[in-house]
């Protein structure tokens, strides 16, 4: 009897303190939650087993034709192509097939031609609607030319869309407050705008820093929207900025600016190197010529490398429970997920500091750029 009330007490000890203390209520709510997805059934436990990682981290790297938001909510992109035939213009979604998979084939009607779609590529099919492969692995099909609306395309556009709106805001509020303390949207931009200009543009460029202060502004913006996008998980993982084409793009426009605004002094120190011996000119002519081709290059390649790895370690710390799930078990996979989300909310405070970080670097390389080329023979 005794053991008895003393089991009743404790239950109602247990009680009270669940009523006095709700959060403890939350904290085991939470891990129900946590642990449910690992309490799956068995057709679910077979597709975690045959779960790819790799596959996992490439899709959500690379670019593509569809925005995944989440299992069962795509939106399929227009897919744009250029063929011998002419122009074509269709849906991404004319590639899924019943289970929502990119298997099938599409017979086009306006070209006749019939396209597959494979690794991030459009090819015309052969007549079976196959995609052939030689010996080294490498796809033999056609792949028209690709003007597609992508992943990375509504990426830059949404950057864009917000860039205008953001700017005319801040145009509006300095018309309407004029002499008065900025306020709402502009008293965030103003911050920034003025850290560029003072701490950027003014002490590498010098007393010219006015007429490049639009382009420094709007690489500086661009590549700090576009990394934050890429942040956001129901966007279906915006990486536009860890695309090397989106990159070399940018590095060329600072590559351009610089050479067409550069001054003999500039050109004279490339051509004929001051204080150098003739002989040597063979020498040192094409090492500076390097010079002047690798810094753009420098700039493609960090901004590239910094954000794809950030969004690689990411997604692996995230693929650490399905792997372990399918090769230790359910509880295991629910310890490893406890540690695999205090590293992934680590990385995800640490990745929106490489944002602006990589947005600052390049923008101030930049402006460094400018001002060699820009600076007055002394």
């Amino acid at each position: 009897m005794r053991s008895i009330s003393k089991e009743v007490n404790s239950c109602k000890n247990t009680s009270l303190s669940f009523k006095k203390h709700p959060t403890h209520i939350a904290l085991l709510l939470a891990l129900i939650f946590t642990a449910s997805p690992f309490l799956s059934k068995a057709s679910e436990s077979e597709k975690i087993k045959g779960f790819n990682a790799g596959e996992m981290i490439m899709h959500h790297v690379l670019d593509a034709h569809d925005i995944h938001i989440m299992d069962g909510l795509t939106i399929p992109l227009p897919v744009i192509l250029y063929t011998d035939n002419g122009i074509d213009i269709f849906s991404f979604s004319n590639f899924y097939d019943e289970n929502h998979s990119t298997t099938s084939v599409y017979k086009s009607e306006s070209t006749g031609y019939a396209y597959a779609y494979n690794r991030g590529h459009v090819y015309i099919a052969d007549e079976s609607g196959m995609i052939n492969t030689d010996e080294a692995g490498s796809i033999t099909n056609v792949a028209p030319l690709d003007f597609s609306i992508t992943k990375n395309v509504v990426g830059m556009l949404l950057s864009i869309v917000i860039m205008f709106l953001i700017f005319l805001s801040v145009a509006k509020g300095y018309r309407t407050n004029r002499g008065k303390a900025p306020k709402g949207i502009q008293s965030f931009m103003e911050p920034l705008i003025l850290f560029i200009r003072d701490e950027v543009a003014k002490p590498s460029i010098g007393r010219r820093h006015e007429r490049f202060m639009p382009f420094l502004l709007s690489i500086f913006f661009f590549i700090w929207i576009t990394n934050m996008l890429g942040m956001i998980p129901f966007l279906g993982g915006l990486n536009v900025t860890g695309n090397i084409g989106v990159t070399a793009v940018l590095a060329m426009f600072t590559f351009v600016i610089t050479s067409f605004s550069a001054n003999k002094g500039y050109w004279s120190h490339i051509i004929m190197p001051p204080g150098v011996p003739l002989w040597l000119l063979p020498i040192m002519i094409p090492i500076e010529l390097v010079g002047v081709v690798s810094k753009p290059l420098v700039l493609c390649l960090r901004l590239f490398a910094n954000i794809t790895a950030g969004h690689i370690i990411i997604l692996s710390f995230a693929s650490l429970i399905f792997i372990f799930q399918a090769s230790s078990g359910d509880s295991t996979a629910l310890g490893v997920s406890i540690g695999s989300t205090v590293f992934l909310v680590f990385m995800n405070g640490l990745e929106l500091l490489v944002a602006f970080l990589q947005a600052y670097v390049f923008t101030l390389l930049s402006a460094l750029y400018f001002g060699m080329a820009t600076e007055e023979a002394h």
